[in-house]
């Protein structure tokens, strides 16, 4: 299905580039069919050698041609970059936005006109094709938008469709902070191989892998993770007095609050992103 559609991509930067490697190496999408825009040059050129889609630097000639746009671009240079390609955005295509923070209301408040939008937010994880990411529809999508949005997101990892906007500030609190927080868990464990005696390298890797390891069981076997905790921990033995030191630290708590605060500091920031979305001048 997607293989037909001319998708524009809005920006090269990390998260787009890793969406365009997503696209072409899981074969999802035709790499003649993908045109890339970006104001580096150099990053242009070398997307075309190596990836072999098509490369400019005309945002709205991008636009023009394409049946799917993905704006790829900071938060702060979005408004400039609708504004110059708003001419050629229409209900033929679909419009999808990976800016962070910048809600579907005010990017309907900038265009003022009936748009096909989708928000998605993915994390850093989608650079080694291991993204989670969220869609939500704006008002005007139609019958099986959301559908060509998943096969896109999902070439670079799993990708869920959430029914309500105001659900993107948790969004972000969980799968988009996320990866800070197994990072630093990870980091912790190294830390701890190291202080009972094993070198920094092994205690790293064995960490690493550990977690990849059980986040890869959980998602096979469907289990709740209680019971595979369960199948881990042997009475009298080493695991559950590990579990009682974390429970006893409060882990559990600990990571639901830096859920709770970092969904709190999004739509914090939010709020002031969008008012200075909308305010921006042309």
């Amino acid at each position: 299905m997607l293989k037909d559609k001319i998708i524009s991509l809005i920006g090269a930067g990390n998260m787009g580039s890793a969406l365009l490697n997503g696209l072409v190496q899981s074969k999802t999408a035709r790499p003649e069919n993908i045109i890339c825009t970006d104001i580096r040059e150099s990053q242009l050129d070398q997307l075309r050698q190596e990836v072999g889609v098509r490369t400019m630097t005309d945002n709205l000639v991008a636009v023009r041609d394409a049946d799917i746009v993905i704006y790829a671009v900071k938060p702060q240079i979005l408004p400039a970059v609708l504004q110059q390609t708003a001419e050629a955005l229409d209900l033929d295509k679909v419009v999808i936005s990976i800016a962070a923070g910048v809600s579907l209301a005010a990017i309907e408040s900038k265009l003022e006109k009936k748009l096909r939008l989708v928000r998605v937010m993915p994390n850093i994880c989608a650079s080694v094709g291991m993204g989670a990411s969220a869609i939500a529809a704006g008002k005007h999508v139609k019958e099986g938008d959301i559908e060509l949005v998943k096969e896109i997101f999902d070439s670079v990892g799993t990708s869920i469709f959430i029914g309500e906007n105001v659900l993107m500030d948790a969004i972000t609190g969980l799968s988009g902070s996320g990866p800070a927080y197994i990072f630093l868990i990870i980091d912790a464990m190294a830390d701890a191989g190291v202080k009972m005696g094993l070198y920094r390298g092994d205690a790293l890797a064995l960490s690493a892998q550990t977690v990849l390891g059980a986040a890869k069981m959980l998602l096979e076997t469907g289990e709740h993770p209680g019971l595979l905790k369960d199948q881990v921990t042997s009475p009298g033995g080493t695991a559950i007095a590990g579990l009682h030191t974390l429970e006893k630290g409060g882990l559990r708590t600990t990571i639901i609050n830096a859920v709770e605060a970092a969904t709190l500091r999004s739509k914090e920031l939010g709020r002031i992103i969008d008012e200075n979305f909308i305010n921006s001048k042309e």
